[in-house]
């Protein structure tokens, strides 16, 4: 008895897994504006509905009368994501999502898990071929890649999320060192808006230069690619061929598909830094100011937070509103972490209280040990 209630906890587990999965490649499927890519992601919600309705299956084949299952309060919001700011900005968490879950049916007994398996491993590469930027390939190369389970850019959530708790903790620790100094009249308040200024400009400074300087690489090396195109032809040919074969195509078909492409010379570069180099021509890494200022108002409006009670208040009383919203605001960072990690929501929560709250008590301590010095 003990081990048929433990099979049917486990089944729904299976089953929740795999409604999420649904869901989101649905969701994504919808958002998605490149044809091939919504075809693709269609084609892999349908397998998780067919995963779904075998756990379901089972279920009530045990006996157990099944709520009405619903997609996970973490899936609604990346399916919100999703829709609200396209499916690059929740793709690498959904495919570290899917990595960590393709040998989830490696050790279970049930005969349908060898198929869900090797399913589950499929949509982890492939995903982790679009993820990275180095697919490049037409729907029906995918698609043969994907029917024979074939091997196959920056997380912008996780960026918006640490963006925002850099702010947060920094500008936090810096306004309890003020308060711990005893500054007096705005003083806690003026720190606070050079802190969030100089911070943010330093996110924004340093954005900026990251991605400009991967740009001026990947055009020096498009460049480097286009010479040599002009200059040996031949070997380029060789080496896309040598790269298809790598991502699991026969070795006559991946000689054809290198022949075709490198006969479209208009396509050939875009193809080729795609393939070899893993640049996408058109982006080369994104725009550097739309990432400074991105950077900058992440940064600031998570420092503004714990500065809000400042503007109203001062003393006593705005320490420790400051300290209550900032505590809050760290809890909900690490909630919204776990929309990558997948972890327990208080655990994650609570952990990102406690060391925030850890950080600005040591410098609260530091600030008061000054504040005495000078104040003699």
């Amino acid at each position: 008895m003990m081990a048929h209630t433990k099979d049917n906890s486990r089944y729904l587990v299976n089953l929740q897994k795999e409604i999420d999965g649904a869901f989101l490649y649905g969701i994504l499927a919808g958002s998605e504006k490149q044809p091939k890519m919504a075809e693709l992601y269609q084609r892999l919600a349908t397998s998780e509905e067919k995963h779904a309705a075998a756990w379901e299956k089972r279920l009530k084949d045990a006996g157990i009368k099944l709520p009405s299952y619903k997609p996970s309060g973490r899936a609604r919001i990346l399916g919100a994501l999703a829709k609200r700011f396209g499916p690059q900005f929740v793709l690498p968490t959904i495919t570290s999502n899917e990595q960590a879950d393709s040998l989830a049916y490696d050790n279970q007994p049930e005969a349908e898990t060898n198929g869900m398996s090797a399913d589950e491993k499929s949509h982890a590469r492939l995903l982790t071929m679009v993820g990275s930027g180095k697919s490049g390939l037409s729907g029906g190369t995918v698609a043969q890649m994907e029917g024979r389970h074939r091997i196959g850019g920056g997380n912008a959530l996780r960026a918006a999320v640490l963006g925002a708790n850099d702010g947060l903790v920094s500008v936090l620790s810096l306004t309890m060192g003020a308060a711990g100094a005893n500054l007096p009249g705005h003083g806690v308040l003026i720190t606070g808006i050079a802190g969030l200024l100089a911070g943010a400009s330093s996110m924004a400074l340093g954005e900026w230069l990251s991605v400009q300087s991967s740009r001026e690489l990947y055009q020096r090396q498009i460049a480097i690619e286009a010479e040599e195109i002009a200059t040996h032809p031949e070997e380029e040919q060789e080496e896309l061929a040598l790269i298809y074969q790598a991502k699991g195509l026969p070795i006559e078909r991946a000689r054809e598909l290198a022949a075709h492409i490198t006969a479209d010379k208009d396509n050939l570069l875009d193809t080729l830094a795609r393939e070899e180099l893993g640049i996408n021509p058109k982006e080369l890494g994104g725009s550097p100011w739309e990432a400074a200022i991105t950077s900058f108002f992440l940064f600031a409006s998570g420092a503004f937070i714990p500065l809000f009670p400042y503007i109203f208040l001062h003393g006593p009383t705005a320490v420790i509103l400051s300290l209550a919203v900032g505590a809050l605001a760290l809890f909900l960072t690490g909630a919204a972490i776990t929309l990558m990690t997948g972890k327990s929501v208080w655990v994650s929560g609570l952990r990102q209280v406690l060391i925030g709250i850890l950080a600005a008590a040591l410098v609260f301590g530091v600030g008061r040990l000054i504040g005495v010095s000078i104040g003699g």
